[in-house]
């Protein structure tokens, strides 16, 4: 029967630590609060409204990426950041050729 080390970790690669995840909790937890506090209170009004959710929405997105995904800690080459760079490319194009499509569907008749 052969005998497996278990005390070796796969690849040496860190799927970090207690400390990260909590962080990253947090931040996730009051980047959630923030938006919701704003749209409750009504503290800020119209345009400045939608710019504080979708600035709290893409700190939401960095703070997975970052604590989550570990996007920063590869070591090999960065396939996985190059598919999501490829994957957020193909998802703004199709969001924005479908309103661009609504859009000009809804003047036209």
């Amino acid at each position: 029967m052969a005998q497996h080390d278990v005390t070796t970790p796969h690849d040496a690669e860190s799927h970090g630590t207690f400390k990260s995840y909590s962080t990253g909790f947090l931040f996730s937890i009051v980047l959630t609060i923030i938006p919701i506090a704003v749209v409750m209170s009504g503290w800020v009004q119209g345009v400045a409204n939608t710019l504080v959710l979708m600035a709290a929405a893409v700190l939401q997105f960095v703070v997975q990426l970052i604590y989550f995904m570990h996007l920063r800690e590869e070591k090999k080459p960065r396939y996985n950041l190059v598919s999501l760079i490829l994957g957020l490319i193909i998802l703004l194009l199709v969001v924005a050729g479908s309103m661009w499509i609504m859009l000009y569907n809804m003047v036209a008749t």
